[in-house]
């Protein structure tokens, strides 16, 4: 039902806004062409910072949970904690006044937010495997990086894949912060709201943001369903 009800809400407001009473500014702000502008500018953070989260989480977390390097997982634990015990703003803001009001600063922050869902989840899957399982496979006379790979990783998906979604999750509703660093995003109807005190803009901002992630929650409960290995 979730995304029928995306789809009714969205159609609301379609219909709200062709037929409301709305000022100029309210109207020129609201356009149906700025408003996909400004969910294409929101979906290239959400997107760009994922893929770094995953590029950077994924490959980290099975390292952490080898034997040589388990020691050193406390430490990047608690870095990682800090980007999510840090407020949000105060971090985008931080790394702004360092790397400039930009998309690149943006996205940066948006990482350090996001990757404690992606990271802590891959190790906690990987650690909950079978320590009986994965002695099974050596003893067929599987390498360390079989073992990895053919038992380890297929039973740990599920929890890996909830991580993510979680994580996607964090990043559309952070993406709207960019805007205070001048990268654009679905976050400008809010603040312009605020700032010109236009409810009707304020809300429709809001209401855009909640409506795109429910949306990548929803996308992202049907990956899990469809990449969790057969049997699980």
């Amino acid at each position: 039902m979730q995304p029928l009800a995306i789809a009714a809400a969205l159609g609301a407001f379609a219909i709200w806004l062709a037929t409301a009473d709305l000022t100029a500014g309210e109207r020129t702000t609201l356009d149906p062409a700025r408003i996909l502008d400004y969910t294409g500018e929101h979906l290239a953070l959400t997107f760009a910072s994922a893929a770094i989260v995953l590029v950077i989480a994924l490959p980290l977390g099975v390292v952490l949970t080898r034997a040589p390097f388990r020691r050193a997982s406390g430490p990047i634990l608690a870095v990682a904690n800090f980007g999510q015990a840090a407020p949000a703003i105060g971090l985008v803001v931080l790394l702004a006044s360092w790397l400039g009001f930009s998309f690149r600063a943006a996205v940066v922050a948006l990482v350090l937010y996001a990757i404690l869902p992606v990271l802590r989840n891959t190790m906690i899957g990987l650690q909950s495997v079978d320590a009986r399982l994965v002695e099974a496979g050596r003893g067929m006379g599987m390498s360390a990086t079989a073992v990895l790979f053919r038992v380890e990783l297929p039973l740990a998906v599920p929890v890996m894949l909830s991580g993510i979604r979680t994580a996607l999750v964090l990043l559309v509703g952070s993406a709207a912060l960019a805007t205070f660093v001048g990268a654009g995003g679905l976050g400008l109807l809010i603040t312009t709201g605020v700032n010109l005190f236009l409810p009707k803009v304020l809300v429709s901002g809001a209401l855009l943001i909640a409506l795109l992630a429910l949306l990548i929650d929803w996308l992202g409960r049907v990956v899990e369903h469809v990449a969790r290995p057969k049997g699980l």
